[in-house]
Formats: structure tokens, C-alpha cells, sequence
């Protein structure tokens, strides 16, 4: 299988090539396994166009909470059929674009995420474009409270700034939130990469840049449970986007690695040896990759690591020459060697002509909750998008 010797492949990797048919592309089809369940929590409406940047978290009394993205319509053209032409000229403010009005949502499943509840608000836009980007931690120190940690978005491709609040009863409320971004600029959060180490530590992955191309990966951390936030001393840095989107595991041997989006044809990895002050020069996997999230995790029952992504290039291919490409199909694979070498590649979604992206994963006993945003046909000059849910038996990635 595909391990950090291997080269960028002209099409698709052999790993895609040897995908286990075990979960089927649409969601009103029977799946192949009946161990795992599939559900479109989050549908897109034209009122909701596109749902996207979604997590599932724990709550203390076994209930779960999803929480993603969820944009809004703010105008007649966005839920009235409208000229092709009006939709691209309005598409940056208040269209179906990263910019579009958006909120941090959430719903409640009390039967283990087999069925949802109606939809709440978590995080309300804060009058400017929109917030998005949701990450929730429970303390390590007091279990009792949950961090909330978004992104605030003033102005596209120039100001997005991150913000935190805390909850001490279940997220039922919550203290103001305030801003706790040090650096200029624009940051990227992607949802449920937060995460704790046994020292206390927090880690929050981002990304950042004083403009625009290229982007710096790094991490936020504290250690005073987010009362104070510092940055990473040395930056994962790389050309083309730069080093974009990082996940971030705690390995066995104590050291931190980091698995980044490029625009380079692979995915690229980075190692901390101090927890996250100082980063190794980002070398390439060998896995082949579009511009586009992945996510990394480590197994609770195994202690092995998964690695969900769009396994995929084709450097021929227009869309991919742009830098970005299609993001279809979604895969995952296994590690057992701290992230050396990958095995056990498996379909996780495909849809041929769509996409599936912006994956996210919690594992509660013999079950992984993946969820992510796909659609099923790529539609010109719009974003749409719904969450889905698989809730897949963890010893599924191992067959």
C-alpha cells in the first residue's frame, strides 16, 4: 500500500484501485454492510443551501450533539429559480460561497445517532460575513466544561479571526466569546481537530496568512485550560497554497504529527518533538491528494491511527492543475507504525460527478460517528451541500 517512499501517481492510486465496495454512494440505496448506517442529517434546502464543517460530540448524559456549519439564504434569488448569469455576478456576498451567511448549528440524538432532533443555534453570526469552523473540547482538568472554538469572518480574503466561549452545564449556556488570535490576517480552523494532551496541553491546529497564498500551518496551544493562547515558534511552510488544513495526533513515542492539505498532488506530513512549539520541514506522504481536508485520528480501542481523505490526482486534469480538483472519492486507511506506512485503503463514500469533503470522526466504543459534506453532483457555480452521517464498526477500517 501507499507509504511515505512512494511518488504522486499520474491518475489514481492503487490504493483507490482496490477499494472494498462496503458502503454504497447514495444514501437512499441499501448499504452493502448492514453494520453500518448511513444518514443525511443534514440536508440541503434552498434555504440552506450548503451544510458543511461538522462534528459530533459526546454529551455527559449519553446524548450526542452534532454540531456544523449552516448557511442561510439572505435573498429572493438564493430560494427563487434566478438567471445563471445574476447567481455568478451576486456568488461572493450573501451566494453559496465560503463567504455566505453561516451560523454554528446543532442537533440532539438520544438513541446513539440513529435518529436527530430539531435543529438548534450554537454560535449566531455576529453581525459580519459569517462564523464557521466549529471545535468542542471538554476539559481534561474540569470535566464539567466544554469549550466552543469558531472562526469570525470580516471580510473575505482579508480578516478571519478566532474566538472561543465556555459552557459549565452541557452547553446549555455559554459566556460571551472572545477573540483570542494573536496573529494578522486570515486563520483557518477545520472542525473537530482540537485536541488535549496528557500534559494538559491544548493543541488547535490552524493555518494563517498576513493576505492571502501561501498559507503557514501551526498550532495554537495552552496551558493554562485557554486562558492564554501562544504560537508555535517555527511553522510547517511549503509552496504552491502553502501548507494548509493541519490534523494533528498525539503518537506513542510523545512527539505530535501533523498531516497537511497542498496543492501539490500529495498529502504532507510534519513532526513536533516539544508538543507543538517547533515543527519539522514538511515532506510528502506519497499519498496522492486534490487541494482538500483530511483528517487524522487516532483509534481508542487500537491505539492505531486512520487517515480519511480524497485519495486522488491527476496532474492532467484542468481542475487539478488550478491547484484544487474534484473531491470524490473519500477514503480511509490504517496506520500501525505511528503514520510511516498506510494499509487497509476502503471506500468511505463515492460519488462519481460529486463529492465528499471536510470529514470529521468520533469514536465511542466499537463505532466511529464519521460525518462530512457531500453532494451528489457538482452544480456550476453553486455550493451545495449536505452533512452525512456513517456510523461504521470501528474493526470496518481493519477488513
Amino acid at each position: 500500500m501507499a507509504n511515505n517512499n512512494l511518488k504522486p501517481l499520474p491518475f489514481i492510486s492503487v490504493c483507490c484501485l482496490l477499494l472494498a465496495l462496503a458502503v454504497t454512494a447514495e444514501a437512499e440505496d441499501p448499504p452493502a454492510s448492514a453494520d453500518i448506517v448511513t444518514i443525511d442529517v443534514c440536508p440541503s434546502t434552498p434555504g440552506h443551501f450548503r451544510n458543511d464543517w461538522s462534528l459530533i460530540f459526546p454529551l455527559n448524559d449519553g446524548r450526542l450533539m452534532l454540531a456544523w456549519c449552516e448557511y442561510y439564504a439572505t435573498k429572493p434569488s438564493q430560494v427563487t429559480p434566478i438567471s445563471e448569469d445574476l447567481i455568478g455576478a451576486n456568488k461572493l456576498y450573501g451566494g453559496t460561497s465560503d463567504a455566505a451567511s453561516c451560523r454554528i448549528s446543532g442537533k440532539i440524538s438520544a438513541d446513539r445517532g440513529r435518529t436527530w432532533g430539531d435543529t438548534f443555534t450554537l454560535q449566531d453570526n455576529l453581525n459580519t460575513l459569517n462564523v464557521k469552523h466549529p471545535n468542542l473540547l471538554r476539559l481534561a482538568s474540569n470535566p464539567n466544561r466544554i469549550f466552543l472554538i469558531f472562526t469570525k469572518r470580516y471580510r473575505e480574503g482579508r480578516e478571519i479571526r478566532l474566538f472561543m466561549k465556555q459552557s459549565d452545564n452541557e452547553c446549555e449556556n455559554w459566556s460571551e466569546p472572545r477573540e483570542f488570535s494573536s496573529l494578522p490576517g486570515v486563520h483557518y480552523l477545520m472542525a473537530d481537530r482540537i485536541l488535549q494532551l496528557p500534559t494538559g496541553r491544548i493543541i488547535l491546529p490552524t493555518f494563517q496568512s498576513d493576505a492571502w497564498f501561501p498559507f503557514d500551518a501551526f498550532c495554537y496551544y495552552s496551558d493554562d485550560d485557554g486562558e492564554t493562547w501562544e504560537t508555535s515558534e517555527t511553522k510547517m511552510e511549503l509552496t504552491g497554497h502553502g501548507a494548509q488544513e493541519p490534523t494533528i495526533v498525539h503518537l506513542k513515542d510523545g512527539s505530535l504529527l501533523a498531516i497537511l492539505r497542498t496543492s501539490l498532488g500529495t498529502l504532507h506530513k510534519s513532526i513536533s518533538h516539544d508538543n507543538g512549539e517547533n515543527w519539522t520541514k514538511p515532506v510528502s506522504t506519497g499519498l496522492p491528494s486534490p487541494a482538500s481536508t483530511p483528517l487524522l485520528k487516532t483509534i481508542p480501542k487500537t491505539g492505531d491511527l486512520v487517515l480519511i481523505w480524497n485519495n486522488i490526482y491527476d496532474p492532467k486534469d484542468p481542475e487539478f492543475q488550478n491547484g484544487y480538483g474534484p473531491r470524490n472519492p473519500l477514503v480511509s486507511a490504517i496506520s500501525k507504525d505511528s503514520g510511516k506506512t498506510w494499509q487497509n485503503c476502503k471506500s468511505v463514500e463515492d460519488r462519481p460527478g460529486g463529492a465528499s469533503m471536510t470529514p470529521a470522526a468520533t469514536f465511542l466504543g466499537d463505532e466511529a460517528f464519521v460525518t462530512y459534506a457531500t453532494q451528489k453532483e457538482k452544480m456550476r457555480k453553486q455550493e451545495r451541500f449536505s452533512v452525512r452521517l456513517k456510523i461504521i464498526p470501528v474493526n470496518w477500517f481493519y477488513q
